[in-house]
C-alpha cells in the first residue's frame, strides 16, 4: 500500500504501439528524456495506483481507453485527438481548405494547395450523374479536346478514404475516368468469383498496401481530383536519386488545444523509377512507378527511395541554393494555416482536447519552381518506411514529443524548459480554443 502511495505523483505510461519498428523507439525517447524516478511503464490501466493518477497513454487508436481520458481530463494524457476527420480525409481536408480560403482569401492555402474537385460514386454507370456538380472537371475535359496530350490538363484521382497511395490513378478526360472506375468494377467481380463466402473480402484495409492499387468503388464512394503537379522538381545527378519523383514527408505534433509544431528532420521520399510525364507513355496508369512516391507501393528493392531532405543537394536544381530552408519555411506557414483552418473552420470534424497530443505525417510536393503544395495529412504514419539508417530521426522526433507535449502536461518541465527555443521543433500555430 505504502508503495502504491508513493508512486501516486509519477507517471504511469502505458505503451503499447503494436509495432516493432516503434515500440523500442517510444520507450528509448521516454528513458533518455523523463526523469527516471518519475517514470512507471505499466502493461494495464489497472497498475495505476488510482484512476485519477498520472497516466500517459500511448496507444493504436482503437486500443486507446477514451473514457479515461474523457474522465480524468486533468491527469490522463493520450497520444490521439478522438476527432479530426477535417485533416485526415482526403475530401473533408478538401472542404477545410475551401471553407478557410471562402472566409481568408488572401491565406497561403491558395497557392499552396491545388484545388480538389469532389464527388460520390458507387458505380462506374452513374458518372454522368456524379460530375454533373464538377464543374471544373467537365470544364477541363471540353478544353482538352482537341488537344495534344502534352497541352492537356492532366488530373489525379484519389479515394477520399483511401492511404498508401491505393487507388490513385491519372486522367485527362471523361473517357479515362469511366474506364478507372469500370476497372475496378471488372477486378470486385473478379476477386468477388474467385473468394466467394470471405465476408471480408471488400475490407478496405489502411495498414496493408494492396499489391493491385486498386479499390471497389461502392466501397469507397467518395472521391477527390487535383490537376496534376507537373513538371516536378527533380535532382540533378550525381545524386543517387537523381530524375526521380519525390515528395517531403513531415512530422508534425498537434498538442492540447492548439499548439501546432513541425519537426525540422524531414524525409524525401522516391518514386520507385525515373520521372515521365504522363502522355509519355501509352498508358500512365500501367506505369505508376513512376508517379508514385509512396514507398508502400514499391515492392523488391527500395535502394534511394528514402533520404534526410536535409541531405538533398544544394545546387544545381534551378533554385537559389537556400531551396531547401525556404521550403522549410513555406511548409511551417501552411501547415499553420491549414490546422487553424480545420480548428476554427471545421469545428465538429476536427476537435483538439487540452489532454491529448497526436503526431501527423504531413506530406508535400515541390515543382520544378520549388513551390511546395499540401498533398495529404496521415494519422497514425507509416515510421517503419524512415528504415534502420535513418531511425534516429523517428527517435529524435518521439524525444521532442517527450519535451512538448507529455513533460509539461504533467507538470515536470522546468521553466526554461518550457521557455526555450527548440532547433528541431518549429512551431507552426498557438492559439486557444478555450477548451482548457
Amino acid at each position: 500500500m505504502a508503495e502504491r502511495q508513493s508512486s501516486i505523483g509519477k507517471v504511469h505510461a502505458l505503451i503499447d504501439y503494436e509495432d516493432r519498428y516503434v515500440q523500442p523507439l517510444i520507450l528509448a525517447a521516454l528513458k533518455a528524456r523523463m526523469p527516471a524516478d518519475d517514470l512507471i511503464l505499466i502493461q494495464t490501466i489497472s497498475e495505476a495506483p488510482a484512476s485519477d493518477a498520472n497516466l500517459l497513454q500511448w496507444k493504436q487508436y482503437e486500443s486507446l481507453d477514451l473514457d479515461h481520458v474523457m474522465g480524468n481530463s486533468r491527469t490522463s494524457l493520450m497520444n490521439s485527438y478522438i476527432i479530426r476527420k477535417a485533416l485526415i480525409r482526403k475530401h473533408y481536408l478538401s472542404t477545410t481548405v475551401s471553407h478557410w480560403l471562402t472566409k481568408n482569401p488572401e491565406s497561403c492555402l491558395r497557392k499552396n494547395v491545388k484545388p480538389s474537385v469532389e464527388f460520390e460514386l458507387d458505380f462506374a454507370e452513374f458518372l454522368d450523374d456524379a460530375l454533373v456538380e464538377a464543374f471544373e472537371l467537365r470544364e477541363s475535359f471540353e478544353q482538352n479536346e482537341g488537344l495534344e496530350d502534352s497541352e492537356k490538363q492532366w488530373w489525379i484521382l484519389k479515394p477520399g478514404m483511401s492511404d498508401r497511395g491505393q487507388g490513385i490513378r491519372l486522367f485527362n478526360s471523361e473517357d479515362d475516368l469511366t474506364a478507372i472506375f469500370e476497372s475496378w468494377e471488372e477486378e470486385s467481380d473478379d476477386e468477388e468469383a474467385e473468394h466467394s463466402g470471405d465476408e471480408d473480402e471488400h475490407k478496405v484495409d489502411d495498414d496493408e498496401g494492396d499489391e493491385g492499387n486498386g479499390v471497389i468503388t461502392s466501397q469507397l464512394r467518395h472521391f477527390i481530383a487535383q490537376p496534376y503537379i507537373h513538371p516536378p522538381l527533380l535532382l540533378p545527378s550525381p545524386f543517387a536519386s537523381a530524375d526521380r519523383k519525390f515528395h517531403i514527408r513531415t512530422y508534425v505534433l498537434a498538442v492540447g488545444a492548439l499548439k501546432v509544431f513541425v519537426y525540422k528532420p524531414m524525409l524525401a521520399l522516391f518514386a520507385g523509377k525515373t520521372y515521365t510525364a504522363p502522355w509519355e507513355t501509352e498508358d500512365p496508369n500501367e506505369e505508376l512507378a513512376s508517379h508514385l512516391t509512396n514507398t508502400c507501393m514499391q515492392t523488391g528493392e527500395r535502394e534511394g527511395s528514402v533520404h534526410a531532405f536535409w541531405s538533398l543537394p544544394d545546387d544545381d536544381t534551378g533554385l537559389p541554393s537556400d531551396w531547401k530552408q525556404n521550403t522549410f519555411d513555406q511548409i511551417c506557414k501552411i501547415t499553420g494555416e491549414v490546422f487553424e483552418g480545420a480548428a476554427r473552420g471545421m469545428m465538429v470534424h476536427f476537435q483538439p482536447l487540452p489532454n491529448a497530443f497526436e503526431l501527423f505525417g504531413v506530406d508535400f510536393m515541390l515543382d520544378a519552381e520549388g513551390t511546395p503544395y499540401l498533398l495529404e495529412i496521415n494519422a497514425f504514419p507509416d515510421f517503419a518506411q524512415t528504415g534502420n539508417e535513418l531511425n534516429s530521426i523517428v527517435q529524435g522526433l518521439f524525444e521532442e514529443v517527450v519535451d512538448v507535449a507529455i513533460k509539461p502536461f504533467f507538470g515536470l518541465s522546468t521553466e526554461e524548459e518550457q521557455t526555450l527555443k527548440r532547433e528541431r521543433m518549429a512551431l507552426a500555430l498557438d492559439i486557444d480554443l478555450g477548451r482548457n
